[in-house]
């Protein structure tokens, strides 16, 4: 795992495994976990990018070395079985939780795995060399796995989402960015210019205003009714209205022609 710093209160982490394609190898995931988490705690990161190293995002699962799984002594297969998977959907959680939006800089193939990781994080922007694929269907297995179930009808609609899942197809970077999977697609030795840059500009804004927009965002895909998500999104911005002077500051900024300067 590589963790650095592109840019002011950005944080990259790149897989670091390019002679797999950076597959999900528990001694792989586990230290991407750990590093997410790490990273969550750190209040200088505002922004973080997650990318893989060499040609690949990620392969999805390691079907030659999977690693060992931590704590798995004296248990059965079958419950061996839950704890990987329960480890794997941790580390989906754990990009969810995150407080910073996190975006994906996807710079080559996202298959299986992969492809739900890509999906895990708020914001996907792909190389030209960039391709998806929900590989469990072409493997004898389910297509839905790590979330991808629920995430991928959200992210471009439920029909295209069957779709892709049912035929186990790729869907490269142009059909990716016209259907909506990604927000853009940059020539490949542009992209983490690209993420590094929008990650920058989000750094910039207020610190809870965007946590709180990354939080009401995920929100709205659970919420039961547009009137029980409009009293949340209320209710956040009430609160970064009254407990911060960001709005004054915003106003200022403007009549003086410079950026804001937001200190929260």
């Amino acid at each position: 795992m590589l963790i650095d710093q592109p840019r002011p209160h950005v944080t990259q982490i790149t897989l670091n495994r390019p002679e797999r394609m950076n597959a999900m190898a528990f001694d792989v995931m586990v230290p991407f976990r750990e590093a997410l988490e790490e990273v969550g705690r750190d209040n200088g990161t505002r922004a973080v990018v997650v990318t893989g190293a060499g040609r690949g995002f990620c392969s999805g699962a390691d079907l030659e070395s999977p690693g060992r799984i931590p704590g798995i002594e004296g248990l059965t297969v079958s419950t061996i079985a839950l704890r990987s998977m329960e480890l794997l959907d941790d580390v989906v959680r754990a990009m969810r939780r995150l407080h910073q939006p996190v975006i994906a800089a996807v710079n080559g193939p996202a298959i299986g795995g992969g492809f739900c990781l890509s999906l895990a994080a708020d914001i996907r922007i792909a190389a030209d060399t960039a391709r998806f694929r929900a590989a469990g269907i072409n493997n004898g297995l389910t297509a839905s796995e790590l979330g991808l179930g629920y995430l991928l009808p959200r992210a471009i609609g439920a029909s295209r989402a069957f779709e892709i899942m049912l035929s186990g197809r790729d869907v490269d970077a142009a059909e990716a960015e016209r259907i909506g999977l990604v927000s853009r697609t940059v020539p490949g030795g542009e992209l983490l210019d690209a993420a590094a840059e929008l990650a920058e500009r989000i750094a910039g804004f207020s610190r809870p205003g965007v946590e709180l927009t990354k939080r009401m965002l995920w929100s709205s895909l659970d919420a039961a009714s547009l009137e029980a998500h409009m009293d949340h999104e209320g209710l956040a911005q009430l609160f970064v209205r009254l407990t911060t002077r960001n709005f004054e500051e915003a106003i200022q900024a403007r009549k003086e022609d410079r950026p804001p300067v937001f200190g929260d």
